[in-house]
């Protein structure tokens, strides 16, 4: 009777500070997406050089000022600035509760603050080069390497307690760990390519300064749908096979979000294409494009610890 009282004094004793980092990692995650549709709604608006320094908003002044040339543009990227501090404020309550729970999870749990000075740093740096597309785009990656990393944390470092239900380990064919790789790799193109028709199209981020790449409008967004078919056939490819191998685990499920957030993005990528690019529903079709990490990142997590079949 005494034992077993004492080990679930000492569960609960554990679970305790693992339910604060948690917590806290699930808001990291949340800010991380969060970010990525605020920073889109900067672009759609051509607010990018609302304040057009860095890291002040105006030349003496961190703040933007009465009667600035940049009007209401001001006000929208100067709360997307804002939203960086609330951002390093949830990366580093990871590192602090991550830190009381487990000490030798410190370097992990420091990576979300270690990505968002490298954002807030680099967002920097593309307003000083006017939003040339290179910055821009590499500015939206981070953020999506950033979701990947925010969503990995939260699947690996928590420890699970007995009060909560274990992931099913299914063992899985052969082929579909390199074909979740093979996945996770065309998902990576899709973002990549993603980045290459916005900066292409009308929506540059500045609304006197445009700044645009030279490609045809049409030719890449039919390279990017291209990118977006390979992407969702490998995963209806993986779905069949673990289907077929009565491998429905965690993996499958993961992948069955996956294909349903990849088909409503891919139909809002030819529905904006069709109306002529409207900036709503490019913001709808980049928070998604922020969104489909999280089950791809799960996917590759889920088949890195399924067992052999």
């Amino acid at each position: 009777m005494t034992t077993g009282t004492t080990q679930e004094q000492l569960s609960v004793s554990t679970s305790a500070p693992w339910g604060a980092a948690r917590t806290a990692l699930l808001a990291n995650l949340a800010g991380e997406i969060l970010i990525v549709l605020t920073g889109g709604l900067v672009r759609l608006t051509g607010s990018g050089l609302g304040c057009p320094t860095w890291p002040q908003c105006t030349p003496g002044s961190f703040t933007p000022v009465a009667h600035q040339a940049e009007g209401y543009h001001k006000n929208i990227e100067f709360g997307n600035r804002l939203l960086t501090f609330a951002l390093t404020a949830a990366a580093i309550a990871v590192l602090v509760t991550v830190w009381r729970a487990d000490r030798s999870r410190w370097r992990a749990a420091a990576l979300p603050l270690v990505l968002v000075i490298a954002q807030a740093v680099l967002g920097g740096i593309t307003v000083l080069v006017d939003l040339a597309p290179l910055a821009v785009a590499g500015h939206l990656l981070l953020s999506m390497v950033a979701i990947a990393v925010s969503a990995w944390l939260l699947f690996v470092l928590p420890p699970r307690t007995s009060a909560q239900k274990a992931p099913s380990r299914v063992a899985v064919p052969s082929v579909a760990a390199p074909l979740v790789w093979l996945t996770a790799v065309a998902c990576g193109a899709v973002l990549v390519l993603g980045t290459v028709v916005t900066g292409t199209g009308p929506h540059s981020g500045d609304a006197t300064r445009p700044a645009r790449y030279d490609f045809d409008p049409r030719l890449v967004s039919m390279v990017h749908a291209a990118s977006v078919w390979m992407f969702v056939l490998g995963m209806i490819a993986l779905v069949i096979i673990l289907k077929r191998a009565g491998a429905v685990g965690r993996l499958y499920r993961w992948t069955h979000v996956a294909v349903g957030i990849s088909v409503v993005q891919g139909a809002l990528g030819y529905l904006q294409y069709a109306t002529g690019v409207p900036w709503g529903l490019v913001a709808v079709h980049m928070l998604l494009a922020a969104v489909i990490v999280v089950p791809v990142t799960a996917m590759v997590e889920s088949v890195r610890h399924a067992p052999a079949p």
